[in-house]
């Protein structure tokens, strides 16, 4: 099983020019997950990007990452 927190973690931590103020959590219901992902408040711009389309990606990756188990995911951004 794959572990979805930390995967978005890295990948927000790859984006951010402060990893050490990223932190994910998780809240699982039967077969859906619900991931919050909170970052530095210089740092909401990089995560977002321009139109959302970063934040669109990291969606898009999770969700398809969250298929090889069988489940649902959202990705939150605070």
């Amino acid at each position: 099983m794959i572990d979805l927190s930390t995967v978005l973690s890295n990948i927000a931590k790859s984006i951010v020019d402060h990893p050490e103020q990223v932190s994910v959590t998780e809240h699982e219901e039967g077969n859906e997950i619900l991931l919050t992902l909170s970052v530095a408040e210089e740092d909401m711009g990089m995560i977002i990007g321009k139109r959302g389309k970063i934040a669109k990606a990291i969606r898009t990756v999770m969700r398809n990452v969250a298929k090889i188990d069988d489940k649902k995911v959202t990705v939150e951004i605070k």
